[in-house]
This record gives structure tokens, sequence and C-alpha cells, in this order.
């Protein structure tokens, strides 16, 4: 299916990517020759049914996972090139993540967890305190920064991931239902972050949701259905 063009260079390129899991009568096709073109600074929403591939792509967009077959580029580098120490560099200094399962340390303080990639960049306490409240308050949960995770609601968790994913101002933000847990009012507080951080530092958003209301945010629609690119369309206006 011919996809939107962008004269914007591409940051991500997946070409006929496939994704099996398993052997023989027992293998499962996740991914069946998917091609995929996302450029700098743009907001692509990926929407499908359950089983339909669009997690599984996020997790090889994310270096979470490698294609079977198939190339995916990052920046023009081919994944198959990079090893895996290269990877996981790739995703300290390039990615953030939002799970829908907030991957939280549940013992560990709002600012402690947002500050987590912080430490694994070597950024100094100082300057790592400062980023993690100004991410937090950017998600609302300023004057909450010292409570455990396991002492805020699972809205408040939500918005403590989606500031760990943002305090290092990544290239790209991988987000996986990032308003699941949130009633309509901060969901569009949410959205509407995510869409001044696209808008305003240029970083470019790739999200799963399965809800119309949120992919409505986002620049285009890729819809996944068996294992391939359903439809990739532009929105006609963005929230």
């Amino acid at each position: 299916m011919t996809q939107p063009r962008s004269s914007r260079p591409p940051l991500i390129e997946l070409r006929n990517v496939t994704k099996v899991y398993g052997k023989g009568a027992a293998a499962v096709r996740a991914l069946d020759g998917i091609d995929l073109s996302i450029a700098k600074g743009e907001f692509v929403a990926i929407m499908g049914a359950s089983g339909s591939g669009k997690s599984t792509a996020m997790n090889i967009i994310g270096f979470l996972d490698m294609p079977t077959s198939g190339e995916y580029g990052f920046i023009g580098t081919p994944a198959s090139r990079l090893i895996r120490d290269q990877r996981t560099l790739i995703r300290r200094h390039f990615l953030g993540f939002v799970f829908q399962g907030f991957n939280l340390l549940p013992r560990t303080t709002a600012l402690e967890n947002v500050e987590l990639p912080l430490i694994y960049r070597g950024t100094p306490q100082r300057e790592r305190r400062s980023l993690g409240l100004q991410a937090l308050e950017r998600v609302g949960l300023r004057g909450r920064e010292h409570h455990t995770a396991s002492e805020l609601s699972g809205g408040e968790q939500q918005r403590v991931a989606i500031a760990r994913a943002i305090v290092t101002s990544p290239a790209l933000l991988l987000a996986d239902e990032p308003t699941g847990n949130l009633d309509s009012r901060k969901s569009r507080e949410i959205m509407d972050l995510v869409s001044s951080l696209n808008r305003e530092q240029g970083i470019t958003v790739i999200m799963v949701t399965h809800e119309s209301d949120i992919a409505a945010f986002a620049h285009r629609v890729v819809r996944f259905v068996d294992g391939k690119v359903a439809s990739d369309l532009p929105q006609v206006e963005a929230a």
C-alpha cells in the first residue's frame, strides 16, 4: 500500500519485515512482510485488533526484538549490523518508552523512577534532580515526587512512566496505550502533552492505541490486520 510521503528525512524504515515465533506446526507469523517508513518529527498511531502485529512492530522499532527476516533501519543504520551493546546504547540515548503496565519500581519514589534513564546515562545528581522535577511538573505531578509508586494511583503511575520516558528528551517516543489507565480528562491532558513534545521539541512519536479519539491526535494512522499493514493514511485534521 502506498504510504503518505514526507519531505522530512526518514527516522525509521521497515522493509519486508517478518517476525515468526516458534517452529514447524507451532510457528506463528506475527509480522508478514511489513513495509513502513516514518519521518523524523512525525506522530504516528498504530491500531489493530489483538494479535494483529502492532505490538510486535513496536518492539522491533524499539530494539526490544529483532526481525526474523527483512530489514529495519534507524536513522539510516540497519539494525542487523548492530551488536547487542549498540542496540542498548540506541535505546538509552535516542528512545523513550511508555508501557501500558507502567514498569515502575514500587518502593522507589516518583522522582527516583523518573531519574533512572539519567542514571544509566551518567548524568550528575543535581542535574538529574532538576530534569526529573521538570518532567514530573509537565505531567502534573509536581508535589508528588517523594511518593513511592505503590502510594500513587494507577493514573499517577502512568504519568510517572510518561515523565520517565520524556526526561531525556528522546528523538523517538514509543507509547503503548499511554492513556489506558486514565480518565477522559487526564487522557486529554496527557495527549496534549505528547502532542506538544512532538510539535515543539520535534520528538517523533509512535503510539499503539485501540482508541480512535486518542489516535486522532496523530498525523497518521497505520492499521494492522493479521501481521500486515492494512492501511496507512494521514489524518484529515490532528486534534
